[in-house]
């Protein structure tokens, strides 16, 4: 029973909601390996830190002896998941979901343990069902079912157009479920509606229905919007070690202990650790850099990671940055700000002229590296570390 409290404790680390616990318990205690699913749209090449929160938890149950499904849609990617949408999603094309799944594929990798993950690809299933049996599985749900969704009821009420096609997405993942008959599926906290769904249609075909393991959407850098590229706030994994090791860097102390719970390998027990230690007095810089560290040798190499450091060091400390920097949040169009706007905002300059006029003698540095363009752009979302002259510093955020 102990055994059985550790594995629970570790699968619900970092997770937001658990349906149904009692169902999970007994297929534990069953003793063999759970059919564990997510699924991942490649709509883009690439991952970023916020993807990898829901393949973390695929690995904490591959820890536990449990067989992970690793799903890439690239059917369902073409159909576009309207979650979170207030406008119908553009549709990829095949080529576009191709050459993103083979990117997914590789990159998975540097955290789950090849010889224990099934890769599958729900083109598979999806295809050869055709059209009459897209519409035999459409008759498994109505519509007053599908406007039960957040998204679908503020875009009916608000009278935004739903394509016909966007019912079938939650659809077709829940019949992803029937076909892989999956014990327990893993999804973001907006998907709880679509893996709902694909507990009722297995229903529909005589299986017992999986449980739900919904797991938080990471803040980006900016502490408040969700990872996301489009916001720019975010970190990919296949960016430069630097890159990495500095964003990490920036993000505030409070954001920090999120990124360790959902993103460390380290156990609860050292976080805590961590914890007391920044509650003693323990600078909590230091313990950012461990989690810096961790991260680029994951996706990376353990030499990556201390260069990374040393090139932060050179930059940064010896640089006589301050430990203690400015927290700024300066407003901005969804184009961006130009630098010289967001210096005056930020209280770096008095005028915009003063800041161009700094950056023509090069006295602005970003993030460490002198700012020599005047018509540099800051994307909504980033969160940079801005240097004017050799004591005016600021870590300014863009919303």
């Amino acid at each position: 029973m102990k055994d059985l409290q550790e594995d629970l404790s570790l699968i619900k680390r970092g997770a937001d909601e658990l349906l149904i616990e009692a169902d999970l318990v007994d297929r534990l205690k069953t003793g063999r390996p759970l059919r564990v699913k997510a699924g991942f749209d490649p709509t883009a090449p690439d991952l970023h830190l916020g993807h990898t929160v829901l393949i973390n938890k695929l690995r904490h149950f591959q820890e536990l002896g449990h067989h992970v499904m690793f799903l890439i849609g690239d059917f369902t990617g073409m159909i576009g998941d309207p979650t979170g949408r207030n406008v119908t999603r553009p549709p990829l094309s095949r080529e576009q979901i191709l050459d993103n799944a083979k990117t997914y594929r590789e990159q998975v990798f540097k955290i789950l343990d090849p010889d224990k993950t099934e890769i599958c690809f729900n083109s598979a299933w999806l295809e050869p069902i055709g059209a009459a049996g897209m519409i035999k599985l459409a008759a498994m749900h109505t519509v007053a079912r599908m406007l039960e969704r957040d998204d679908f009821a503020k875009r009916y009420a608000n009278n935004q157009p739903i394509a016909i096609h966007e019912f079938l997405y939650p659809l077709c993942q829940g019949y992803d479920s029937v076909v892989m008959r999956a014990d327990v599926e893993l999804g973001g906290t907006d998907q709880k509606f679509n893996l709902l769904v694909g507990r009722e249609l297995q229903k529909h075909h005589g299986q017992p229905p999986q449980c739900i393991l919904t797991v938080p959407l990471l803040e980006g850098l900016d502490g408040v919007n969700k990872m996301s590229k489009s916001y720019g706030n975010y970190i990919g994994i296949y960016e430069p070690p630097k890159e990495i090791f500095g964003k990490l860097m920036s993000i505030s102390d409070d954001l920090m202990w999120r990124y360790y719970e959902l993103l460390s390998f380290r156990s609860n027990g050292e976080i805590a650790g961590f914890k007391k230690e920044v509650a003693a007095g323990r600078n909590p810089r230091d313990v950012k850099v461990l989690l810096a560290q961790e991260i680029v040798q994951r996706f990376h190499s353990r030499q990556a990671a201390e260069d990374a450091l040393a090139d932060f060091e050179a930059r940064f400390r010896q640089g006589a940055i301050p430990q203690d920097i400015e927290n700024v949040t300066v407003a901005c169009g969804a184009g961006g700000a130009g630098i010289a706007q967001v210096l005056k905002q930020a209280g770096l300059t008095d005028s915009t002229s003063e800041a161009l006029r700094m950056i023509e003698q090069g006295g602005v540095r970003l993030d460490g590296e002198k700012v020599s363009d005047r018509a540099l752009v800051l994307k909504p979302g980033a969160t940079v570390v801005l240097q004017v002259g050799k004591r005016k510093f600021a870590r300014v955020s863009l919303s």
